[in-house]
């Protein structure tokens, strides 16, 4: 059973975080259990692809046009620099290429989804105040967008079976975290919860 409050409101946004190529199977960065989790996701962005936002993480076409410490990161991971890596690998994976549209793209080179702003500014005209949270990785790029949408205010449901890691013991240490410290600001719940509470007319 999940933490879920309330009913989710129909304005509410299932924001996927990363579920690129580059973190599927055979990738540089693969995260083994994409796979398993893939058809969770795709359970809940058929609910509404309307209301739907792909994020993807863009790396840097050199290790010199990356900033500061990026730079290091960069030095140790320069086969997935864009010169050096085919782009494609940068796309969704392909089973969610035919949502889009109607769902939504945002890229960023940073972990957070929210680090330029634009995230933030684009959900507020839209007058969305919950965001539905799966993708890839729980411990990296999910846990910095998801804090940086506490940050902000917004109610932050987190699918904790629409969720992949390369590491199963910071997957679960996070799970325990949101649980345990951030329960007023975040709730877990399943996939099957959250499609029961988020009526879509």
């Amino acid at each position: 059973m999940g933490d879920l409050t309330a009913n989710i409101p129909q304005r509410a946004v299932h924001l996927c975080v990363d579920m690129q190529r580059i973190f599927a199977p055979g990738g540089h960065w693969a995260t083994p259990w994409m796979s398993r989790v893939l058809p969770i996701v795709i359970g809940i962005v058929e609910r509404a692809p309307e209301r739907t936002l792909f994020t993807r993480f863009i790396t840097p076409s050199t290790v010199t046009e990356a900033g500061g410490r990026w730079q290091r990161y960069y030095r140790k991971w320069s086969a997935v620099t864009r010169e050096q890596m085919d782009e494609t690998w940068l796309n969704l994976v392909p089973e969610f290429e035919q949502f889009v549209p109607p769902a939504a793209v945002f890229d960023r080179m940073t972990y957070s989804a929210f680090s330029d702003g634009r995230l933030h500014t684009w959900l507020r005209h839209r007058g969305t105040d919950t965001l539905i949270v799966s993708g890839s990785e729980t411990d990296v790029c999910v846990l910095a967008t998801v804090l940086a949408a506490v940050d902000h205010g917004y109610r932050v449901i987190i699918v904790e079976d629409a969720l992949c890691s390369s590491s199963d013991k910071s997957h679960d240490a996070l799970l325990e975290l949101y649980r345990n410290r951030f329960d007023i600001q975040i709730e877990l719940a399943s996939c099957g919860e959250v499609l029961e509470r988020w009526k879509i007319d």
